[in-house]
């Protein structure tokens, strides 16, 4: 064992360049850090010196000669381009078989079951939307009748959203644990996803962070339960344990945005541990991405910047720090939904090497696979990248 815990920090969304199969996925052209970047200058100088700036040209972000971390970037080798398959790739799970979707909506079989285990009087919507955009055009609708409002995207979800006055919180999540229930087999989806809103009109109608998700279990044979049945910790921050459906999670903080998740990082990295901390920054992907704000975007990004000092102003001499995307979420695109790009790697630690060029992985589940080795342990897929640092 080289280091004694490894924080890994996913910027969600923050993708790095179109992959060489983009086109079929209608995401041609895709580059979010890059088209970000692009549209001002973005002040990112604690990013630069692990060596963002290194993985490849990016504007007004010249390569450093002397840095402080390691870099690259990492292939999603999945068939998808949403969190859990980003995310279960991480982990070691490569997904052959992409979850499915419903561009057209969700047919009767599923709509009439779920409407009528959940005793509902039926759903409102019902198409691929934007989340903030759905509340606005049926919120009020919703107000009146009581029904909720079921949705979908481009990725693999069924999203329900609700006035926390209407239905309340715990009967929503109630409903979306039946739906996920329900959506198995050809139907089984990446995630349920709660959606609670608040607000008198479609003018002041806001989402809460009362989120939830309701993931799919994931197979087994992954990081995070290997690594608990191997007595380490794995401390999840964020929405990460519920991709996980909680599976081999030791510890799971709450963070319900960005600031939050990096205040329960430092908070874990402060406490005593052994093993993997695990955090997702949803912000850049929820609130930037799919609303195509590049400028909130840009202004999140340097926010992050602004923060990585405290970060690893925390970490001891025997800590390794990686941050990475799990998919990329272009902000400069048309449409909302997730594209097809690589993820950008860094990699830090006050013991580690530096300025090693970490080159262009074959999987995100490199990143597991690193982690696994730093234990002793070992996952199916994915190459280490522990001897190069």
């Amino acid at each position: 064992m080289k280091f004694n815990r490894i924080v890994l920090m996913v910027l969600d969304s923050a993708g790095i360049g179109e992959m060489p199969d983009a086109d079929a996925w209608g995401d041609k052209g895709a580059d979010t850090l890059g088209h970000i970047l692009e549209s001002r200058k973005v002040n990112l100088p604690n990013l630069q010196k692990l060596g963002l700036g290194n993985i490849r040209p990016l504007k007004d972000l010249p390569a450093l000669e002397v840095l402080h971390g390691n870099y690259g970037k990492c292939t999603l080798k999945s068939n998808g381009k949403d969190t859990t398959t980003g995310h279960w790739e991480m982990a070691g799970i490569i997904l052959k078989k992409a979850f499915p979707t419903f561009p057209e909506g969700f047919p009767p079989r599923i709509i009439d079951e779920f409407t009528a285990k959940a005793k509902l009087p039926g759903v409102l919507a019902n198409v691929p939307a934007s989340g903030t955009e759905i509340i606005k055009e049926f919120g009020e609708e919703h107000l009146k009748t009581g029904k909720p409002i079921v949705y979908t995207s481009a990725d693999s979800v069924f999203q329900i959203a609700a006035h926390e006055e209407i239905i309340p919180i715990e009967r929503l999540y109630e409903i979306c644990h039946i739906a996920r229930e329900i959506l198995d087999g050809e139907d089984k989806v990446g995630r349920v996803i709660a959606r609670p809103f608040v607000g008198e009109t479609a003018e002041t109608f806001k989402r809460t962070e009362n989120r939830h998700d309701y993931a799919v279990p994931p197979p087994p044979d992954n990081l995070l339960p290997l690594l608990k049945e191997n007595g380490l910790d794995v401390v999840c921050i964020g929405k990460i344990a519920s991709i996980y459906d909680s599976m081999g999670v030791t510890e799971d903080l709450t963070a319900k945005n960005n600031d939050q998740a990096i205040d329960q990082t430092i908070n874990a990295l402060n406490a005593e541990s052994r093993g993997l901390i695990f955090s997702n920054l949803v912000d850049f992907d929820m609130l930037y991405g799919h609303r195509r704000d590049t400028e909130g975007y840009a202004k999140a990004l340097e926010h992050f910047d602004n923060r990585l000092p405290e970060i690893l102003g925390a970490m001891r001499d025997d800590d390794l720090f990686i941050i990475t995307a799990d998919h990329g979420n272009d902000p400069t695109k048309e449409g909302s939904d997730h594209t097809r790009e690589y993820a950008p790697l860094l990699v830090y630690g006050k013991s580690a090497r530096a300025n090693a060029d970490l080159g262009t992985r074959r999987s995100l589940a490199d990143i597991g696979q690193t982690i696994a080795e730093n234990f002793g342990l070992k996952l199916t897929d994915g190459e280490s990248f522990l001897d190069e640092i």
